[in-house]
């Protein structure tokens, strides 16, 4: 069976990051991709562009020559995807923006990647890494640890919004294939770098209005109080470890290790946990509370403060069990607490760095790194496919050589050159609507990665309907308070699928899909119903998208172990680098940090099965671990003297170099991106920020330090002191016209208030920058404020903002009468528990 873009030919002529991770997206679900380079290379000379260029061919052409913009031409005409990440008008001075591809190719998808809209007076801003998290709130809300610390800005050097971009560019291009397979047009699509990470972001910056204090943990009582006491925020790492969830919070074992034990939240995992720590009989003789989290608090028992049950726990039953649970894991080294924890089917990871992660025995099991012979690295150990089609062979192709495939790309070119072709018509006579208008999806996920499918997907008109179990595995924190995100245009539906009323509801449902989404093991697959041979027997085009934890193409020890994204953050490096070493690892920001971006690139997984399915459609995959890889690819690479190679990591850290840092002005905090190299196209960077691991980059601030009037070797203390002098506009208005960038570093709140529009006001612009939306309508009684769907930009194609996520089981009654269960027959299934209208005997939206 061939994977779903077989036979799709893709142009990359990205550089740094994003671009280039789409177009590998692409080539990991069978597409050929052909990447353009310029003279002399890619800009980003790291190793880590070897992996992101993996398995594709190369030709190098020169865009300020007109035989070689001839020959982009005659390959535009040929290619079914175009992918660039330069500013917007960048690729039109040589005939290559979107208008111009699609007047030469009318079904050509043209993918534009700039840092800023083309519709932002930024657009012309170098839109460097740094630029675009500083302006999206990127370095200054990370997370409650960092708030406690006082540390403001806080630096990260992970890409997050290139892959975030890279995710949403990708499925861009799956939403314009499907789109084309009815309309027979190409389309444009433009996913702003700066609006993909406030989209990765968006459970930073979710707000409810008046949320009951049982859904704010110990440290946001604490920041709360300092702050109505005006007390400073300085809590050192050590004494922060003690406001800390006991499930959610790093042990020392036997070895010295840490382990992070992050299995909270859930109606068994907490449990499951001490038992097998082996102090459960000890804490239910003190008597913690199990009350059920969906009844309000007014209804629990006297003396109940909290419950095992639901995050987050009181400040008493936090300090006892962080101490029994402290003392259990002195029993055993960190790796065999892993080994146990993964029998057990408990989510949990022992710390490890990136570098051991690469090196361990489960990612190489699994495919999810491979080790190749690179023609410019030697040996070299690169990350696996993001996402992958069943069936997929383990292993990579190495990044070829500079131009290596030139002669024959060139000699399968037709002889003569494409004639003009008129554009596409207007946009009223020409192909629009909603892409997936007709798409039918069974979102059978839970928690934050595969509820992002579905809601993702529902912007393009694809209709959700949301199964859940009558009696709700999750607490009311991750599944309501997170849902108003995550579960947004879906209809929901409680039938608990192991019984068999709940697997006739499945019966019927699934002749009418077109998609199942499913985030758990293969196990639990069969146990529910959905295994693929099974679905194919009932709908032999129906497409299926797994994600889990630790999964890739091969299998692996840890393949069908549980876990969170704060699971994977620990084993695969992010929280080591962050904290800045193995004894102080952070969680990355507080919420769906790689989350959010498996649930980007699950739905680019439906729509490139859906935009390939001539016939059985493969089972397409992704996992919370491949997307961590692609969250750290600037340090995910293993080869000689990587050892040696430093990495910016820890709270203290500003930046790259002084050329590459955050500086305090005298009015806030600024993010400065001095150019290290110029592109052949003079095109400008819009991705990536230079990093230590780039080979090319000199890490100099000498340009600063000229148009300053200080020394060439100025010291970075030396720029900051200068940056003290004047306002964060002076310096733009002073470094700008020297290609120097400077933006001020934003709160995410203060972007959130300056942008934000009120649903009942009327249609929501979902072209603006940083549009944020008070849902003053919502079904919850309460305010809740998102931010608005607006990181792809198709031009002719339409979006929609998806309803508001509905209170859960709102519409069991209404799906089940439309699959023509009589009043009877769902009145009996409600009597024996097989189905519900809701989690809580009053049908309460959240309770209180």
């Amino acid at each position: 069976m061939n994977p779903p873009l077989h036979g799709i030919r893709v142009l990359d002529f990205g550089q740094y990051v994003a671009g280039p991770a789409v177009a590998l997206l692409l080539a990991d679900l069978g597409a050929e991709v052909i990447r353009v380079d310029p003279p002399g290379g890619p800009r980003w000379a790291s190793p880590a562009a070897a992996a992101l260029n993996a398995g594709k061919k190369s030709i190098v052409l020169d865009l300020t020559r007109p035989a070689d913009v001839a020959t982009a031409h005659r390959l535009v005409a040929e290619a079914d995807v175009v992918v660039e990440n330069f500013r917007p008008g960048v690729m039109a001075r040589f005939g290559l923006g979107p208008q111009d591809t699609l007047a030469l190719n009318p079904r050509v998808i043209h993918l534009s990647l700039p840092g800023f809209a083309e519709n932002d007076p930024r657009r012309d801003l170098p839109a460097w890494e740094g630029i675009v998290l500083a302006a999206t709130g990127g370095f200054t809300d990370m997370g409650l640890n960092r708030i406690l610390m006082g540390v403001d800005p806080s630096y990260t050097p992970l890409p997050l919004a290139s892959a975030y971009a890279a995710a949403l560019g990708a499925l861009a291009v799956g939403v314009g294939l499907v789109a084309r397979r009815r309309t027979g047009h190409g389309d444009a699509f433009e996913v702003p770098l700066a609006e993909a990470v406030l989209e990765g972001l968006a459970f930073n910056s979710l707000a409810v209005s008046d949320l009951p204090p049982r859904y704010l943990s110990l440290r946001e009582h604490e920041i709360a109080r300092r702050r109505a006491a005006g007390e400073p925020m300085d809590l050192t790492y050590a004494q922060l470890q003690e406001l800390l969830d006991p499930f959610y919070r790093s042990y020392p074992c036997q070895d010295g290790r840490l382990f992070y034990h992050c299995c909270p939240a859930h109606r068994t995992h907490a449990v499951r946990s001490l038992r097998l720590l082996g102090i459960w009989d000890t804490v239910r003789a003190e008597g913690i509370p199990t009350v059920d989290p969906y009844l309000s608090t007014d209804r629990w028992p006297d003396g109940a403060d909290c419950t095992l049950l639901a995050y987050p726990l009181s400040a008493r039953w936090t300090a006892r069990l962080s101490e029994l649970i402290a003392a259990a894991f002195l029993r055993h080294p960190a790796r065999e607490w892993e080994r146990r924890f993964d029998a057990a089917g408990v989510p949990g990871a022992a710390h490890r760095s990136s570098l051991e992660w690469l090196r361990s025995e489960h990612p190489r099991a699994a495919g999810l790194v491979a080790t190749v012979d690179d023609p410019v690295h030697g040996e070299l150990t690169v990350p696996g496919p993001v996402v992958w089609a069943e069936g997929t062979p383990p292993g990579r192709r190495p990044a070829p050589a500079l131009d290596a495939d030139r002669a024959a790309i060139l000699a399968a070119l037709p002889a003569a050159p494409p004639e003009p072709s008129a554009p596409p018509t207007d946009p009223s006579a020409a192909p629009g609507g909603l892409p997936l208008d007709g798409i039918r999806i069974l979102d059978v996920t839970n928690v934050i990665a595969g509820p992002m499918i579905g809601a993702t997907l529902a912007r393009f008109g694809a209709e959700v309907v949301k199964i859940d179990p009558p009696t709700p595995g999750f607490d009311p924190y991750h599944t309501v308070v997170v849902g108003m995100h995550a579960q947004r245009g879906k209809r929901s539906v409680l039938t608990d699928l192991r019984t068999p009323a709940g697997r006739e509801v499945l019966d019927r449902l699934l002749p009418t899909v077109d998609v199942v989404t499913f985030n758990g093991s293969e196990r639990q697959l069969g146990e529910l119903g959905l295994d693929p041979r099974r679905l194919r027997d009932v709908h032999p085009g129906i497409v299926l998208v797994r994600v889990d934890a630790y999964g890739g193409p091969g299998h692996g020890p840890r393949s069908h172990a549980a876990g969170y994204d704060d699971n994977v953050q620990a084993c695969t490096g992010v929280m080591t680098r962050f904290g800045g070493g193995p004894d102080t690892p952070e969680e990355h920001a507080h919420l769906g940090t790689i989350d959010a971006l498996a649930g980007f690139c699950g739905a680019f997984a439906v729509v490139a099965a859906l935009a390939g399915r001539d016939g059985p459609a493969p089972v397409t995959r992704t996992s919370l671990a491949a997307a961590g890889q692609l969250l750290q690819i600037p340090f995910l690479f293993d080869g000689a003297g990587r050892d040696e190679l430093r990495e910016p990591a820890g709270r203290d850290v500003l930046g790259e170099h002084a050329g590459y840092r955050c500086y305090p002005a005298s009015d806030g905090w600024f993010f400065l991106a001095s150019p290290t190299h110029a592109g052949p196209t003079d095109a400008g960077p819009t991705d990536a920020g230079p990093a230590k691991t780039d080979p090319a980059n000199p890490g100099s601030a000498d340009a600063v330090a000229a148009v300053l009037g200080l020394d060439a070797d100025a010291s970075q203390d030396l720029l900051a002191t200068r940056f003290r002098e004047r306002p964060v506009e002076a310096w733009a208005e002073l470094l700008g016209p020297h290609g120097i960038a400077v933006h001020r570093i934003e709160h995410i709140a203060a972007l959130r208030s300056r942008g934000l529009v009120r649903q009942s006001a009327g249609p929501v612009p979902l072209r603006g920058s940083a549009v944020f939306v008070r849902h003053d309508r919502h079904p919850s009684g309460r305010e809740v404020d998102l931010v608005a769907p607006q990181a792809i930009r198709p031009r002719y194609a339409a979006v929609r903002m998806p309803s508001d996520a509905p209170r859960y089981g709102a519409h069991t009654r209404e799906v089940l009468a439309e699959l023509g269960f009589t009043s009877a027959e769902v009145e009996a299934m409600a009597a024996e528990g097989a189905i519900a209208d809701g989690w809580t005997a009053d049908h309460t939206y959240l309770p209180t």
